[in-house]
C-alpha cells in the first residue's frame, strides 16, 4: 500500500519588528538599580534572537531550533521582568488581521503557535515510506498537539481567531487524526493483525468524520480553507472503507464468511464514495490556493482511493464466489453487523516534555540575563545550599564515626600488633617480620644523612681549630700589651723624670680585664668540650654499629636467643606431632581469615572515601538557581522543589549507609576469629618463646635509642660550641684591632717624646762645652758666627735686629739651666736629631695624632694626683681646669647592646667554667650575640684627653734642672684662647673596645653550651 496520503499543516502567523532594548533598559535601571549599559550586549542578543525566530525562518529543523531558543529566553525573561510592556504586533494565521498586544503572554502564545505550525509542517513533509520518517511524523504530530493544548490550557481570552479555544481545539483534532493515520500506516507496514489494524482504521475514520461535521460551523466564517473540508470528508469515507475491509479479512480468517462478504460490500461502497469525492477534489485543487497542503494533494488522494477501491472490489468478488460455491453462508444486514472497536493511539507530548530534552536545552543555551538574579532567588538558593551542606555534614560525621569505631575496635583487640606474632607461630619460627624495626631504620637513615652531610669527627676538628685560633689571638694580644708596657717603662728609666708619657697600666686596664674574661671563658669552654668528647667516645661505637650492615645481625641475634631461631615455637613432645600439626593448620586458617577480613575493611573504607568525594563534587556542582527562577511564581513549590532536588543525593547516602553496615558485620567476624585464635595459639611454649623474643628485641631498641639520644646531644653541644667560638673569635678580633691601635699610637707618641728629649740633651751638651762669645762691636756689623748664627737662622731675634743675651756658661749638662720653655719648644717628631739647635717655631700648630677627633685645649695633668712635682712651677703644661685634682679613669670602650651591660668595679670570674654541671641539649638562655658598637660614647666629665695626657708633666719645685719643653706649646702662644671647661671635656680618642662582659653573661652562655 503506497503511503502517499496528503497531510494538512497549520499555517504560520506573521509579525513585524519589536523593540526589546528600550523597555529592558528601563526595567534594569528601575527594578534592579544597575547600569543598563552593562547589559547592552544581552539586549542586542535578545533582539537578534527574535528576529531570527520569526522573520524569514522556514518550516524545517532550523526554524524549530530558533523558535525553541527564543521561547526559552522569553520564559526566563518573564521571570525577571514580569511587568515589562512591549508592543507585539502579530497577524492572524487564518484571517491575516494585525493585532498588537503589550503582554509577554501574547508573545509567548504566538511563538508556541509558530512552534506547533512548524512541527505540523515537519511531520507532513516526512517520507512515510521510510520507518524513520514514520516515527518522526508521528512524534511531531503529537508534539504539535501538545503545543496547541498548552495554548488552550494557559492562555484565556485570546485576542485573535487563530488562538481562540474553538479553533485550537479543531486544529488539535486534525493533528490527532493525522497522527492516528500515521500509526495506521506503521501497523500496515509491520503486518500487524487485521483486527488491530481494523480498530486503528476505525478510530481514524471516526476522527475524520467528526472533524467533517465540526468544520461546518466554521464554513460561514471563512476561517479554514475549503480544501481542508474536502480532504477531511474524503479521508473520513476512505478510512471507513479501510476499517470494514480489514475487519472483513479478520472475519474471513475467523470463519465468518457471511459477515466478511457483507463487510467487503460495505467497504466497496464507501471506497466508491471516497473515490468520487477524490476525483472531484483533484479536478478543482489548486496548489497556490492551499499552501498548507502538499502540491500533489489532489492526485495523491485520488490514487489512494482508486487503488483501495480496486482492492475492495477484488476481495468482494472473491468472497462472493467462495460463499456461493463453498460456504453458502447467510448474509446478515449491514446494520446488524457488530460495530468495529476503536483504539485511541495518539496522545499529546506536552511542552514540558519537549523542553526537558537535553538537545532542546542545548539549543536554548544559557540564560542571556544570567547576571540579573532577583533577590528572592538568591535567598532561596542560600536556603538550598544550607540544606545541601547539612546533608553533607551528616554523611561525613557518620563516616568519621564509623572509621573511629573500626579503629578503636581493632586497637582494643590488638589485631594488627598481634597478628604477626600468631602468623610467626603458625610458620614455626620467629622470622615473621623484618629484623630491624621501623623506628631503628628511621634513626639509621637520619643519622646517616647527618653524618654524610657533616660528620661529628669533622665538627670536632673544626671546634679544636677555632679554639686554638682564639687562644693564639689572645696570647698575641697579651704579648703586645706586655711589650708596649716594658718599652714605656724602659724609656722612663732612661730619661727618669723627663719622661712624660703616662704609664700603660691604667690605660690598658680595660684591655686586660676583657682579655682575662675571654681567657676565662675559653677555659670554661674547654671543659665543656671535654665533656662533649667524653660523651661522643661513649656512644661512638654504638653509632658506628647502627650505621653498619651488622645492625641486622645484632637484632637477629637478639631475637633468636640461644638457638631459638632454629626451633619451632610449637616444639612439643614427639608423641604430640600430629596434634601440633593440626593446631598449626588451624592457626594458619584463622590468620588467613582475619587478614581477609582486614583487607575487606580497607576496601570498604576506600569505597566510603570515594563515595564521599563523589557526593561532595555532586553537591558542589548542583545549582538550582535556574529552577528557583522558573518556579518563582509558585511560592509554595519551594519546599517541594528542595525535597525533590535533594533526592538526587539519595543514592550516595544509601551507599554510605551500606558501607557502615558492612563494616560492622566485618568487625564482628574479626572479633570472633580473633578470640578463637587467641584461645588456640595463646597457650603452650610457642607463646612463651615469642614473649621472650619481644623482650630481647625491646632491650636492643632501647640500647640504640640511648645511643641516638647521646649522638643528638653531642651534635647539639658541638653546634653550641662552634657558635660560642665563632662569637668569641669576633670579640677577640675586635679586641686585637683595638689593642693594636692603642699600641701603635703609644709607640708613635713614645718615639716623638724620645726624639725631643734627645734633641734637648744635645743642645744642653753643646751649650755647656762652648765658651760664651764676646759681645760684637756696635759700629761694625759683621757676619754673625757661632751660636749667634744659629740663633739668627732660627729667627729668634726681635724686630730691631737685637739678639737675646747669651746664656751663662755651664760646667756640665746636669748643672746648666735649660732654656726657657716659651723660647725653646721641643722640636716636632720629624725634626732631624743631628741638628745642634732647636728649629724655629712653626707658624701653625703641628698636626694632632690620628686618634684625636677635634682640636681642644691640653687635657688635665694625669700625674697631678701623684704629688711628684709642684703644680705651680710647671712651664710646660697648660693650666688645668678649675677643680681638677685627680686623674680621671681610662676611657671605656663602647659597650655592647643589651647583652653586655657594664657592671662597674668588678673583675671577671666567669661561671662558664663549671664542668660539674653539664647541660647538653638544654636551650641556650641568652645567645652570645655579636657586639654592637655605638657611634660615640661621651666619657665622664673629668676624663682626660689622651692627646694631652701623654705630654704634660709637673717637675718638682726644688729640682735644679729646668723642666723639659712641652711637646705642643703653640696652643698657648699662637692659638686662640683656651676653650671653657665644658669644651675641654669633649671626648678624645675612644678605642672602640667592647667592654668586658659581666660574669653572669658568660655564665649564662656556659649553661647553654655545657650540660
Amino acid at each position: 500500500m503506497a503511503h502517499n496520503s496528503p497531510m494538512i499543516s497549520i499555517p504560520k502567523k506573521s509579525t513585524e519588528e519589536v523593540d526589546w532594548t528600550t523597555p529592558i533598559r528601563s526595567a534594569i535601571s528601575h527594578s534592579y538599580g544597575e547600569d543598563p549599559d552593562n547589559y547592552a550586549t544581552e539586549c542586542a542578543n535578545l533582539q537578534r534572537c527574535r528576529q531570527d525566530a520569526v522573520k524569514g525562518a522556514g518550516s524545517d529543523m532550523t526554524a524549530r531550533d530558533l523558535l525553541y531558543k527564543y521561547f526559552g529566553q522569553l520564559e526566563l525573561l518573564e521571570l525577571r521582568f514580569a511587568e515589562i510592556r512591549v508592543n507585539f504586533p502579530w497577524r492572524d494565521a487564518f484571517t491575516n488581521k494585525l493585532i498588537t498586544q503589550t503582554s509577554i503572554a501574547y508573545e509567548k502564545a504566538s511563538i508556541i503557535f509558530q512552534i506547533a505550525a512548524t512541527h505540523s509542517a515537519i511531520a507532513a513533509s516526512q517520507n512515510r515510506s521510510d520507518p524513520e520518517g514514520l516515527k518522526r511524523a508521528f512524534y511531531y504530530f503529537r508534539t504539535c498537539a501538545g503545543m496547541l493544548t498548552y495554548i488552550n490550557d494557559n492562555f484565556l481570552h485570546a485576542p485573535s481567531t487563530d488562538l481562540s479555544r474553538e479553533v485550537i481545539k479543531f486544529l488539535v483534532g486534525i493533528i490527532f487524526a493525522q497522527a492516528t493515520e500515521v500509526f495506521f500506516e506503521k501497523c500496515t507496514d509491520e503486518k500487524k493483525g487485521n483486527a488491530l489494524v481494523a480498530k486503528i482504521a476505525s478510530q481514524t475514520a471516526f476522527m475524520y468524520t467528526s472533524l467533517s461535521e465540526e468544520v461546518k460551523e466554521f464554513m460561514g466564517k471563512g476561517i479554514f480553507d475549503r480544501n481542508w473540508v474536502s480532504l477531511l470528508q474524503i479521508k473520513g469515507k476512505y478510512f471507513t472503507s479501510v476499517a470494514q475491509y480489514y475487519r472483513a479479512l479478520a472475519d474471513s480468517a475467523a470463519g465468518k464468511h457471511g459477515d466478511a462478504l457483507v463487510r467487503f460490500t460495505v467497504a466497496e461502497a464507501a471506497a466508491k464514495e471516497a473515490n468520487r469525492s477524490a476525483s472531484s477534489f483533484s479536478n478543482i485543487f489548486v496548489t497556490q490556493m492551499s499552501p498548507s497542503l502538499p502540491p500533489d494533494a489532489g492526485s495523491a488522494i485520488l490514487d489512494l482511493t482508486k487503488a483501495h477501491l480496486a482492492l475492495c472490489t477484488d476481495k468482494k468478488n472473491e468472497a462472493q464466489r467462495e460463499n456461493d460455491l463453498i460456504y453458502n453462508a447467510v448474509l446478515p444486514a449491514a446494520e446488524a453487523l457488530p460495530q468495529i472497536d476503536k483504539a485511541t493511539i495518539a496522545t499529546p507530548i506536552t511542552i514540558q516534555e519537549v523542553y526537558a530534552a537535553p538537545e532542546v536545552q542545548k539549543v536554548i543555551g544559557p540564560d542571556m540575563f544570567v547576571r540579573l538574579i532577583p533577590l528572592s532567588v538568591h535567598e532561596s538558593a542560600s536556603v538550598y545550599s544550607e540544606e545541601k551542606a547539612k546533608l553533607v555534614r551528616g554523611e561525613v560525621e557518620k563516616a568519621d564515626n564509623a572509621e573511629v569505631e573500626v579503629k578503636s575496635a581493632l586497637e582494643s583487640l590488638g589485631v594488627k600488633q598481634g597478628l604477626a606474632r600468631f602468623k610467626a607461630i603458625a610458620e614455626g619460627g620467629v622470622g615473621g617480620e623484618e629484623e630491624v624495626p621501623l623506628e631503628v631504620r628511621q634513626w639509621r637513615e637520619d643519622i646517616g644523612i647527618m653524618e654524610e652531610r657533616e660528620s661529628v669527627e669533622r665538627l670536632m676538628v673544626q671546634l679544636t681549630k677555632l679554639k686554638e685560633t682564639v687562644k693564639g689571638e689572645l696570647d698575641g694580644i697579651s704579648r703586645e700589651l706586655e711589650t708596649e708596657s716594658r718599652d714605656c717603662e724602659a724609656m722612663r728609666v732612661k730619661y727618669e723624670h723627663l719622661w712624660t708619657q703616662e704609664p700603660s697600666g691604667s690605660l690598658t686596664k680595660s684591655f686586660r680585664q676583657e682579655l682575662k674574661s675571654h681567657l676565662g671563658s675559653l677555659d670554661a669552654a674547654a671543659q665543656s668540650d671535654q665533656q662533649v668528647v667524653a660523651l661522643w667516645d661513649s656512644v661512638k661505637g654504638e653509632i658506628r654499629l647502627l650505621l653498619s650492615p651488622q645492625v641486622e645481625e645484632v637484632f637477629r641475634a637478639s631475637t633468636d636467643g640461644a638457638g631459638a631461631g632454629t626451633e619451632s615455637l610449637l616444639d612439643l613432645d614427639v608423641t604430640n606431632d600430629a596434634q601440633n600439626e593440626d593446631e598449626r593448620a588451624q592457626i594458619v586458617q584463622l590468620v588467613d581469615e582475619i587478614e581477609e577480613r582486614l583487607g575487606r575493611l580497607n576496601k570498604i573504607a576506600h569505597e566510603r572515601i570515594q563515595v564521599l568525594k563523589d557526593l561532595k563534587e555532586k553537591v558542589q556542582t548542583d545549582d538550582v538557581s535556574h529552577l528557583l527562577l522558573l518556579n518563582r511564581r509558585n511560592p509554595g513549590a519551594e519546599n517541594n522543589l528542595f525535597a525533590g532536588e535533594l533526592e538526587k543525593f539519595k543514592s550516595y547516602q544509601q551507599r554510605l549507609t551500606a558501607t557502615v553496615h558492612h563494616e560492622q558485620v566485618t568487625i564482628q567476624e574479626v572479633s570472633t576469629l580473633w578470640r578463637a585464635l587467641k584461645d588456640l595459639a595463646g597457650r603452650g611454649p610457642g607463646a612463651k618463646k615469642w614473649e621472650e623474643r619481644e623482650r630481647r628485641k625491646k632491650d636492643t631498641i632501647r640500647r640504640f635509642s640511648r645511643a641516638r639520644d647521646g649522638y643528638m646531644e653531642v651534635r647539639d653541644g658541638i653546634a653550641k660550641g662552634l657558635q660560642f667560638y665563632n662569637e668569641l673569635t669576633e670579640l677577640t678580633t675586635i679586641l686585637r684591632r683595638n689593642a693594636k691601635s692603642f699600641v701603635s699610637e703609644r709607640t708613635v707618641d713614645r718615639e716623638r717624646l724620645a726624639a725631643g728629649l734627645e734633641t734637648q740633651r744635645r743642645l744642653s751638651q753643646s751649650a755647656a762645652a762652648s765658651p760664651p762669645p764676646p759681645p760684637p762691636p756696635r759700629p761694625v756689623q759683621s757676619q754673625p758666627t757661632g751660636l749667634e748664627a744659629s740663633f739668627a737662622s732660627m729667627n729668634i731675634q726681635n724686630k730691631n735686629g737685637m739678639v737675646s743675651p747669651p746664656a751663662p756658661p755651664q760646667s756640665s749638662w746636669q748643672s746648666a739651666p735649660a732654656p726657657s720653655a716659651p723660647q725653646y719648644p721641643s722640636p716636632p717628631q720629624s725634626q732631624p736629631a743631628r741638628s745642634p739647635y732647636p728649629p724655629p717655631p712653626p707658624s701653625a700648630p703641628p698636626s694632632r695624632p690620628s686618634y684625636q677627633s677635634q682640636p681642644s685645649a691640653p687635657a688635665l695633668d694625669p700625674y697631678a694626683s701623684l704629688n711628684m712635682f709642684n703644680a705651680g712651677s710647671s712651664t710646660f703644661s697648660s693650666p688645668p681646669p678649675n677643680g681638677a685634682t685627680s686623674p680621671p679613669p681610662p676611657p671605656r670602650p663602647p659597650q655592647l647592646s643589651q647583652q653586655y651591660p657594664l657592671a662597674p668595679q668588678h673583675t671577671y670570674q666567669p661561671s662558664y667554667s663549671q664542668p660539674q654541671q653539664p647541660q647538653y641539649g638544654q636551650p641556650q638562655q641568652q645567645p652570645y650575640s655579636h657586639p654592637q658598637h655605638q657611634a660615640s660614647y661621651p666619657p665622664p666629665p673629668s676624663q682626660p684627653q689622651y692627646g694631652g695626657g701623654y705630654q704634660s708633666s709637673t717637675p718638682a719645685a726644688a729640682s735644679p734642672f729646668p723642666p723639659p719643653p712641652p711637646p705642643v706649646p703653640y696652643q698657648s702662644q699662637y692659638a686662640s684662647p683656651s676653650p671653657p671647661a665644658q669644651q675641654q671635656q669633649q671626648p678624645g680618642y675612644q678605642y672602640g673596645l667592647p667592654p668586658p662582659p659581666p660574669p653572669q653573661q658568660y655564665g649564662q652562655y656556659s649553661q647553654g653550651y655545657g650540660r
